[in-house]
């Protein structure tokens, strides 16, 4: 390429990005300032939108390894159950740095159970996930296809504990540091738990000590219980700490003392981590029932720093749970043709722990959720450049979870919610807090602000629509905070942008950006 040619990309490109900044309008949430840096506008209590660009595999901005093979299958024409789980265990029964990949070479292995992942390193993988690739065919009596887990696999170290409380009288949503009654007994590097605890003045600041269904009471989050958010101390200064991830919540003592917010230092939970589950189909028999009946379904993963891509699945019901913390799923399809029974339903992608991304995933079918959050989640977890296609919807479930970031999502015929589910499913209530919809297409939203908090809906296009709580008539709820409705603003991709801030560009292109 000639000088000349490449000065006149260069000026194209350069018309473009400035093309589409000018048709961008301007959040006034979280903008770039004339230095090119974001800047975060704040409520009157100082809560800001968090960095979500901590969530996915290794914390964000990593990209996800190619491991060598370890071991080869082909299918048998039979049960491949035990085959695909002996080479499995092969894999995990090498020393660790010597673990990898096992390969199921093109065709069809048909699975009467469950494959178990229960070692660290280890990763299963196809040879593709379209027609002529790899497909595990689901067979036999319902289960599940694939399940990540551990086996108490983990390295005896002393573990002193300690702990303290939260001493500031209102730490803000997004924050990351935060100051303690007494630091001593922590150190950097440690996992610790920010214990919030359900008190009967918080549950009713949030109107939700007066749920009923049919007449009868519902609990929403039970007086006494605590949600958790697990984060790791990066640095220590007095009785300030400072964490690895902002807090995906607030925390105002008026409604939380006593007993206030304790701070434990705990031993990292035993999870696997390095698994990686790539390049497979996943197929089922039609399932056109209700999900409390006997189902198939494709994945369950409790890890850490580990993936899925490149996974497309077909007909599989409550299809793909996440657990664990810093999850990638990437280029993963749901597809259901045959439609859920019923007025309850499946959720497709559960992505229910910390630092999770949803990355270019898809799920099509009606009667579904297609994303739903589980109670006292804790955030980050972001869905990017996602597509969901059917009537159903995109929604924070039950029981508050915190910090979900819709980015670029498209919902063509169903919604995305951010809401009060009211008395729905003995006693939903509020689902989320301080969670954003950005720059997404839907054809309609449910996005509303709870006593105390936010849900931000930005740059998105579509009717945002008021509504009561669920089981009551009236009145409607106070709708999210609102900016620039029906026209996307600039940046794009929130997530994208404020990994770019923290790491470089080199991050972006680290994950396909």
């Amino acid at each position: 390429m000639n000088q000349c040619t490449r000065w006149f990309l260069a000026l194209a490109t350069a018309w473009a990005a400035n093309a589409v900044a000018a048709e961008s309008a301007t959040s006034q949430w979280v903008h770039p300032d004339p230095d090119g840096k974001l800047s975060y506008k704040l409520t009157p209590t100082g809560d800001r939108i968090m960095d979500f660009s901590h969530a996915g595999y290794m914390g964000g901005g990593v990209a996800i390894p190619t491991v060598p093979v370890k071991r080869t299958l082909k299918p048998s024409g039979g049960d491949d159950t035990a085959a695909i789980q002996r080479a499995i265990n092969e894999v995990a029964a090498l020393k660790l740095n010597d673990r990898g990949a096992l390969l199921l070479a093109p065709g069809v292995f048909t699975c009467s159970n469950t494959l178990t992942i229960a070692g660290s390193g280890v990763v299963l993988r196809g040879s593709g996930s379209g027609a002529t690739g790899t497909t595990i065919k689901l067979a036999g009596k319902p289960h599940n296809g694939i399940t990540i887990r551990g086996a108490g696999e983990t390295e005896v170290t002393e573990f002193k504990p300690a702990q303290s409380a939260i001493a500031d009288a209102y730490v803000p949503s997004g924050a990351a540091k935060f100051s303690v009654a007494d630091a001593q007994g922590f150190a950097i590097g440690d996992t610790i738990e920010v214990r919030r605890p359900v008190t009967a003045a918080w549950i009713k600041f949030m109107q939700m000590d007066d749920l009923k269904r049919d007449g009868k009471a519902q609990t929403w989050l039970r007086a006494g219980s605590t949600t958790t958010m697990e984060r790791r101390i990066t640095a220590i200064s007095g009785n300030t700490i400072t964490l690895d991830v902002p807090l995906s919540d607030s925390f105002d003592a008026k409604h939380l003392n006593p007993p206030g917010t304790a701070v434990v230092k705990i031993k990292p939970p035993s999870r696997v981590s390095q698994v990686g589950v790539e390049s497979l189909h996943i197929e089922c028999p039609p399932q056109g029932i209700n999900h409390t009946e006997a189902h198939f379904s494709a994945l369950r993963m409790n890890a850490e720093d580990s993936w899925v891509r490149d996974v497309n699945i077909d007909e599989t019901m409550n299809s793909v749970g996440i657990s664990g913390r810093r999850i990638t799923l990437q280029r993963v399809a749901v597809n259901r043709k045959d439609r859920h029974q019923g007025s309850s339903k499946p959720a497709e992608i559960a992505p229910n722990r910390t630092q999770v991304l949803l990355d270019r995933c898809s799920s099509s079918g009606d009667n579904i959720w297609h994303i739903a959050t589980s109670g006292g989640v804790a955030g980050p977890i972001v869905a990017l450049n996602c597509t969901f296609t059917g009537n159903g919807r995109a929604e924070s479930h039950q029981r508050w979870s915190t910090g979900l970031l819709y980015d670029h999502c498209r919902v063509p015929d169903g919604g995305m919610d951010l809401r009060n589910r009211g008395a729905m499913g003995s006693g939903h209530g509020w689902s989320m807090g301080w969670g954003v919809a950005w720059n997404c297409e839907a054809k309609d939203f449910t996005i509303q602000n709870p006593p105390g908090a936010a849900n931000w809906i930005i740059g998105c296009v579509g009717e945002n629509k008021l509504a009561p709580r669920p089981c009551d008539k009236e009145p409607n709820l106070m709708g999210g905070t609102e900016d620039s409705p029906g026209k996307h603003v600039a940046p794009e991709s929130l997530y994208l942008a404020q990994l770019r801030e923290r790491l470089g560009d080199q991050a972006l292109k680290n994950i396909g950006y």
